[in-house]
């Protein structure tokens, strides 16, 4: 029963990670490819404040307000670049949040940081509360989708010169979207930290961030729905098949090479075509 409470928790935590990333690059379209970064500083600082006997229900919003500023001048930095040279920024990001780390024995050094605890929950009242973070996250990010702003991040998405000329001001909802995406991630490094009780550099490198934009592309960028079944899924995938932990980049690479190749509307996608064809059958019908 603990494994399965367990594996619920973490497939959780990989739905937070991956909607928050598809807020950035599903509904604006920026790639980010150092998105684990900030899952990293939201973990580091619940951890440290978890050291410290900051209350758990505290160190969650400090976890949200440190991503996210972090992301918003990140944000701000990476304004005047687009498309590959914004990828390249943010990888860029990712790699220089794990060089400081290892290299800061305070944070834990190459050892990382053991021994987190603090919730004051038993496994499944955490796994309970994670499972609602997951569900509040997807309600906003369907919520932002059928507002105002997110047809504007549509919009930029779609043709950013073309919002310029109508008078929207685009690096503001950039802005915007990245320090929301990002304050995400903090939040769910915090739980993070708090689930599995040590952190370390290698837990928030590359490899994660090619992983969650695995699962943003597999389940279709943009959509929420998709996405979050594509993330409990492949989070999974581990643990079902175990030998999966030995090749993972390599499993999580090519999936984001076939999908973007064959099916670049993920998941999603598919189901939208074939729930397409069938209406088109009944009306012939």
């Amino acid at each position: 029963m603990n494994y399965e409470i367990s594996l619920m928790t973490t497939m959780a935590i990989s739905v937070l990670f991956a909607l928050s990333l598809n807020l950035i690059t599903g509904f604006c379209g920026q790639i980010s490819l150092g998105h684990a970064a900030f899952l990293g500083i939201g973990a580091y600082l619940a951890a440290m404040l978890a050291k410290a006997g900051v209350p758990f229900l505290l160190t969650l919003p400090l976890a949200m307000l440190l991503a996210g500023a972090v992301g918003t001048v990140v944000g701000l930095t990476s304004l005047r670049v687009r498309a590959d040279f914004l990828a390249i920024t943010t990888m860029g990001v990712g790699f220089l949040f794990v060089g400081i780390i290892r290299q800061r024995e305070w944070l834990g050094g190459e050892l990382g940081i053991a021994g987190i605890t603090g919730s004051n929950m038993s496994k499944l009242g955490y796994m309970l509360f994670t499972v609602l973070c997951a569900i509040l996250v997807m309600a906003l990010c369907i919520y932002l989708r059928r507002s105002w702003m997110g047809r504007v991040f549509n919009g930029i998405a779609e043709d950013e010169d073309t919002m310029r000329v109508l008078g929207i001001n685009v690096p503001r909802y950039k802005l915007a979207a990245f320090a929301i995406g990002t304050a995400l991630a903090g939040l769910t490094g915090a739980l993070y930290a708090y689930h599995f009780q040590y952190i370390g550099p290698d837990s928030f490198g590359f490899v994660e961030s090619i992983t969650v934009l695995s699962m943003v592309v597999v389940g279709g960028i943009g959509s929420v729905a998709g996405v979050t079944v594509a993330a409990a899924l492949l989070s999974a995938l581990p643990a079902w098949f175990q030998f999966i932990g030995d090749y993972k980049l390599l499993v999580y690479g090519s999936l984001l090479f076939l999908m973007i190749r064959f099916v670049p509307d993920g998941m999603a996608g598919l189901v939208r075509r074939h729930l397409g064809k069938r209406r088109a059958e009944e009306r012939g019908k």
